[in-house]
């Protein structure tokens, strides 16, 4: 039978022919280029397997010892298994080793459900569209802006008194082109551009698009997250589209959002029926759903303003921003977190809770951020969501624009945050 097996005594085979153990032989040395070596026949030896030779890796199967059970008697994985010790994926990742969905809900088709539900002509869904590829240029310029050399001034200063940044020039002609093209659109208002842009007349249609391209361009070289501001409206006049057409209060607001390109790129999306968020997944070249109806906690715990500025604060900001840090009520203090890029900022609180403020100042009595392209989206996207925006005497989007880049004060966040802040403006408010 041994020899059926292919059993050899004489090599330190398992046992002799008469079933007695073979006795052991020494393997032979054999001369080499560095002293003596080992015989051929001992380097057919069996080589360690990877659990043996990285012990706690947690792999099984037939390399190691136990023949086909795996290290230390351990049965293989059979397929559909998870192994042991490995913590199971989360059903519905979009990762390489992940399942992949089927039914996945991206914003495209996200879009185009709800310009069905409304029965519309599908010129807004198209819109959209437009605005998303715009949205994915932009992240893609931003993500090797370095390598193509994007990066720096472009020599010139726009019509609100900032440095114009290559990118920003980039940013405004793709968004420019992708609305037009959409042949949905017949007034565009654009942070770059000094006038109003109407669209010629073989490619209108009837919204009005007030956007900001890229919001925060002063983080563009320092690589901190910046983001684009978009916020539509439908024309209301009969007359040849112009500057005025533009010149609507945020109630009017169609639809509006924003892209974050942060450490993904995000969309944050209102058509009046809620927020919903929408991750950019590099593999598919789509944005996906990852949050449906985003709503803004009650209070938050963190302040976030440019106190850089205190030297100019009126009275009642002052006030407020002694009680968060200093509670009278002997509570935790609130923290503090600005990054000077308002898209960031907004998403922060939209996220955390908390509130935004910047509010007039001695040095800007009017405010410094522009009412259509940064105010007018930020607080309709922050109602939708169970926030508040005021101007501190009254609602953002109650305000009655009087031009195209109209700056306004803004607070906006948490409900019961920006209440605190309103009842300290009413504090120091003169009385009659």
């Amino acid at each position: 039978m041994n020899r059926k097996m292919g059993h050899n005594p004489a090599a330190g085979g398992l046992r002799g022919r008469r079933g007695r153990a073979a006795d052991p032989q020494p393997p032979a040395r054999l001369p080499g280029p560095f002293g003596p070596t080992a015989s051929p026949a001992s380097c057919r030896r069996r080589t360690p397997s990877i659990p043996e030779a990285i012990p706690g890796l947690g792999v099984t199967g037939a390399g190691g010892r136990g023949g086909r059970r795996g290290q230390r008697g351990r049965r293989p994985v059979r397929r559909g298994e998870r192994a042991p010790g490995r913590r199971p994926r989360e059903a519905g990742a979009m990762g390489d080793r992940g399942p992949f969905q089927t039914d996945m809900i991206t914003l495209t088709r996200f879009v185009m459900e709800k310009g069905r539900e409304a029965k519309g002509t599908g010129e807004l869904t198209q819109l959209l569209n437009s605005m998303l590829t715009a949205v994915k240029a932009i992240s893609s310029a931003v993500r090797k802006a370095g390598l193509a050399n994007l990066y720096g001034i472009a020599g010139t200063v726009n019509v609100t008194g900032d440095e114009v940044k290559k990118l920003d020039e980039l940013s405004n002609a793709l968004v420019i082109n992708m609305l037009q093209s959409s042949y949905s659109t017949c007034v565009l208002v654009s942070e770059e551009n000094e006038e109003a842009i109407v669209t010629d007349k073989e490619k209108r249609g009837k919204y009005v698009v007030c956007f900001d391209p890229l919001d925060g361009s002063s983080n563009i070289d320092c690589l901190a997250s910046i983001g684009t501001i978009f916020a539509i409206y439908r024309k209301t006049s009969d007359d040849e589209p112009s500057e005025k057409d533009a010149l609507q209060p945020g109630r009017n607001i169609v639809a509006a959002g924003y892209a974050l390109y942060g450490s993904a790129t995000l969309v944050a999306l209102s058509t009046g029926q809620g927020v919903d968020c929408f991750m950019l997944d590099p593999a598919l070249g789509e944005f996906v759903l990852v949050e449906r109806d985003v709503k803004i906690k009650k209070r938050g715990k963190i302040f976030s303003l440019n106190e850089g500025y205190a030297k100019y604060f009126d009275a009642a900001t002052r006030d407020y921003v002694q009680k968060k840090k200093f509670p009278e009520d002997g509570s935790a203090p609130y923290g503090a977190r600005y990054v000077g890029s308002m898209v960031a900022d907004v998403h922060r609180t939209l996220v955390y809770g908390g509130i935004f403020l910047y509010p007039a100042n001695a040095k800007s009595p009017k405010g410094k951020l522009r009412l259509l392209y940064e105010c007018n989206p930020m607080a309709f996207i922050v109602e939708q969501a169970g926030g508040l925006a005021s101007t501190g005497t009254r609602p953002v989007l109650d305000v009655e624009p009087e031009a195209i880049h109209q700056r306004v004060p803004l607070i906006l966040g948490s409900p019961d945050d920006v209440g605190d802040y309103l009842a300290c403006v009413r504090d120091h408010r003169p009385q009659p």
